[in-house]
């Protein structure tokens, strides 16, 4: 029916202008691209949303105390040979 229909279009549409990334606008019914991380929480029977310290992401930082080294790194800085 319509699927195959919209799918033979996208097709024909991919060869005239090549791959374009996948959006919500190219994408069948109903997708979403997000980012594949679960839900922090649950709906209650009350129709609350309750969040789950378990499902939270946890953040790691090391202590950077007297660390000497600068997060920019200059676009002139030589290339590394072999890395």
């Amino acid at each position: 029916g319509g699927r195959d229909g919209a799918a033979a279009a996208a097709a024909a549409a991919a060869g005239r202008r090549g791959l374009a990334s996948l959006s919500a606008k190219r994408g069948p019914r109903g997708f979403h691209k997000g980012k594949g991380q679960t839900a922090p929480g649950r709906h209650t029977k009350k129709g609350r949303y309750q969040i789950q310290p378990h499902k939270m992401p946890r953040y790691v930082v090391p202590d950077l105390e007297g660390f000497e080294l600068k997060p920019y790194v200059s676009p002139q800085t030589p290339k590394v040979p072999g890395g």
